[in-house]
């Protein structure tokens, strides 16, 4: 007589026992989560954003000369492929003094980016540009980017990434600038500003 082979049983879990058993003591029993009923006399509290107090519907005050222009690291790559001068071409679409602002993000992804987009970096440390310093975790720019124009809406945001526009443009009252026809666009900027109209 041979030994009787037993059959291996794939995927089966040793069984436990139930966090609501009467076996567990009292305090390290699962609580049964019975439903509360809703009382209909309660005043019902809603949570909503705070409206910020320099938009006039989607008109924003707080913009005007000079502009303050946050670039993100494909701007300054897609206007040295168009040879635009950024500042330049800034106050050519705008007609008015331009300072371009740069976060810790952007210059990092730049940094990032090596060798062949060493002439990026060297426009980014431009004395003409504005750094500003990023306080949060990671180095993820679109982010920054969003959330910088969230709390402070004094910005433009100079960017050609889809997916960054798309972001921006659910944010009332930032207007967005791009680059077409070799030169700078924008789009949403109120007309009393000056921006030319396409």
């Amino acid at each position: 007589m041979g030994k009787q082979k037993k059959a291996r049983k794939y995927a089966t879990m040793k069984r436990m026992i139930s966090l609501r058993d009467q076996r567990i003591k009292q305090t390290e029993r699962a609580k049964s989560n019975m439903k509360k009923k809703a009382d209909p006399s309660a005043i019902k509290e809603r949570e909503v954003p705070q409206y910020p107090s320099c938009l006039f519907f989607q008109y924003n005050t707080q913009l005007g000369p000079p502009y303050y222009i946050l670039v993100d690291t494909n701007f300054i790559n897609f206007s040295i492929r168009a040879k635009l001068d950024l500042v330049q071409s800034m106050m050519d679409c705008l007609y008015a003094k331009c300072i371009p602002c740069i976060t810790d993000c952007v210059m990092a992804e730049i940094e990032k980016l090596g060798q062949k987009y060493r002439v990026a970096l060297r426009i980014a440390k431009d004395p003409r540009f504005e750094r500003l310093p990023c306080t949060h975790k990671g180095t993820y720019a679109d982010d920054c980017l969003v959330q910088r124009v969230t709390q402070h809406k004094c910005y433009i945001v100079a960017t050609v990434d889809r997916d960054l526009k798309r972001r921006i443009r659910k944010i009332p009252g930032v207007p967005i600038m791009y680059i077409s026809n070799h030169r700078y666009n924008i789009e949403r900027m109120p007309d009393d500003y000056g921006a030319p109209r396409f």
